[in-house]
């Protein structure tokens, strides 16, 4: 596991007012960031930038804002999906970047599609994993609309309250905390029973499945020890803001090359109408250059199912160059 850490450059990089750190891959070649997502780090590609930078790419992962050993900024009104891109905007410009391919998974996932609706120009094409692009909704908040729809046992309904999340993952060691997250094995939505906190509803797998090991765990565990969560929580405290902020873009449609890959076991895939929507004429009509693809897998795909997540980018990425 050494080895492997020793093999990517690490550096911290001003962008937007902050310092972003990087892992990074690959001098030479075009440029592939990948972003990750909810309690994730940079390592969460670690297979995918090996991959990619053995094929002649230059891959970049970041912590993004909040997250490991970039800058996490005290107020939840510093986590808007603006700030997400502009940090982001300006990796682009200190690697000289015009333009770039980008993969995210989860909030990383939500940031591709961002940064391809406000700044197409910026973007060769997008890989998102797991979370397809949503439409704002024009008459609802979404803590209202959650609340309406799953109620207060909501993982994000409960995320949303300043320090209660904190205070209920602080009951158990952080490579715990990572346990229930990344191996969540039910395709349920994250509904917690009245009186329970998500943390506390969510199962401690006895044992580890083969993609991920205690050692690995542990190395986002240590991270978050030292970094806490409330700047990763802050980007779902910041959903409202978002919200009122891109009302200009209500019903703009991303025009930018496109691949959603999504687990069919991943949490709400079937209970959560996740099947229907990418399945349905909605999300094409909003991405109309997208591709879809469907593999045996939970949320943390990238991860989960290393090999075919890679070839899956890599023929997106020569596709889109061919093209």
């Amino acid at each position: 596991m050494e080895t492997m850490m020793m093999n990517f450059n690490h550096h911290r990089i001003k962008t937007n007012g902050i310092w972003m750190h990087v892992a990074e891959q690959g001098t030479s070649g075009p440029l592939v960031l990948l972003l990750h997502g909810f309690p994730e780090l940079w390592y969460s590609w670690r297979h995918q930038m090996t991959y990619l930078a053995g094929r002649g790419y230059h891959v970049v992962a970041p912590d993004l804002r909040g997250y490991g050993d970039t800058d996490s900024p005290l107020s939840p009104s510093s986590y808007t999906i603006f700030h997400v891109v502009a940090d982001l905007i300006g990796l682009l410009d200190h690697f000289g970047e015009q333009q770039a391919f980008v993969a995210g998974n989860d909030w990383g996932a939500v940031a591709a599609w961002h940064l391809a609706l406000f700044r197409p120009d910026r973007v060769k094409g997008i890989i998102c994993l797991s979370v397809p692009y949503v439409p704002r909704y024009p008459n609802i908040r979404p803590s209202e609309s959650f609340n309406q729809a799953f109620g207060s046992g909501f993982y994000i309904s409960q995320f949303q309250e300043a320090g209660r999340a904190e205070k209920a993952f602080a009951r158990y060691d952080y490579v715990t905390v990572m346990k229930k997250f990344f191996l969540i094995n039910k395709p349920d939505l994250l509904i917690a029973p009245p009186g329970m906190e998500i943390i506390d509803y969510l199962e401690t797998p006895s044992f580890l499945p083969p993609w991920i090991t205690e050692e690995e765990l542990r190395i986002y565990a240590d991270k978050f020890l030292e970094s806490g969560f409330t700047g990763p929580l802050n980007h779902y405290r910041a959903m409202d803001l978002n919200w009122e902020l891109l009302a200009p873009w209500q019903g703009s449609k991303i025009t930018v090359p496109a691949k959603l890959i999504v687990g069919d076991k991943d949490i709400g895939f079937h209970s959560g109408g996740t099947k229907e929507y990418i399945e349905g004429n909605v999300l094409k009509n909003l991405v109309p250059n997208i591709e879809i693809v469907l593999l045996d897998g939970h949320h943390f795909i990238q991860q989960e199912k290393p090999q075919e997540v890679s070839a899956e980018i890599l023929s997106f990425l020569r596709k889109v160059t061919v093209n």
